[in-house]
């Protein structure tokens, strides 16, 4: 795997570009901000991009308006958005699209876990920290989750970070044909059609995501 990081944390950054190393993983950038990221993203053609949601000058949303870029100009190219705090501003754009994930920093720590999601992010898959996804499908009034049981919303979160249905079987300890019949009421419950052209368990989260948007 091809990576490039973008962490304005020197001791982060270091240390993120050493476990992709150790990892047997080529970083071929590291940068302090985001000002030069489009063009080295051009030059080098990585398979990740590793970036913060925050960075200089303004440290407010860089690191989330530059992934965005990325997934439109280089969808291809896998981008994963590390943050200090829960921000859910610009999931909503961002979660649709293959190979995005957005994870807390402090999930560098669990390092295994961390290389599996920068490894499913590099490879088109999506990644969302659970703590992230339990802000943003919690049912408020009028919500369209109203309607699902609290079984179906815990399906949909480990859905929404992007887990199989056998990863699901197996994180709550239940058949697979189980919970391939969760995840048929979820879909029904959002009214989504199985005649659906894209991605049907995207369009789920996408299906409150975008009907909510009183996010902190």
């Amino acid at each position: 795997m091809r990576v490039v990081i973008a962490e304005d944390q020197v001791l982060l950054r270091e240390g993120l570009a050493r476990l992709f190393a150790d990892a047997g993983h080529e970083v071929l950038a590291t940068l302090g901000d985001a000002s030069s990221l489009a063009e080295v993203v051009v030059r080098d053609g990585p398979d990740l991009v590793v970036l913060d949601v925050r960075m200089p000058p303004t440290h407010t949303d860089e690191g989330a308006r530059a992934a965005r870029q990325i997934k439109l100009r280089h969808p291809d190219v896998g981008a994963l958005v590390l943050s200090q705090h829960i921000e859910t501003a610009h999931v909503v754009e961002l979660v649709g699209c293959p190979g995005f994930g957005y994870v807390l920093k402090d999930r560098v720590l669990q390092v295994e876990e961390f290389l599996e999601v920068s490894q499913r992010v590099a490879s088109g898959g999506s990644a969302l920290d659970p703590r992230v996804v339990a802000r943003l499908v919690a049912p408020t009034s009028g919500s369209s989750l109203a309607a699902l049981t609290s079984r179906e919303r815990e399906v949909l979160e480990l859905m929404a970070e992007g887990l199989t249905n056998a990863g699901i079987a197996q994180r709550l300890v239940l058949s697979q044909r189980t919970v391939e019949a969760h995840v048929g009421h979820v879909f029904e419950r959002l009214g989504i059609p199985e005649t659906q052209e894209v991605n049907r368990r995207v369009v789920a989260i996408l299906t409150h995501l975008r009907a909510v948007h009183d996010w902190a």
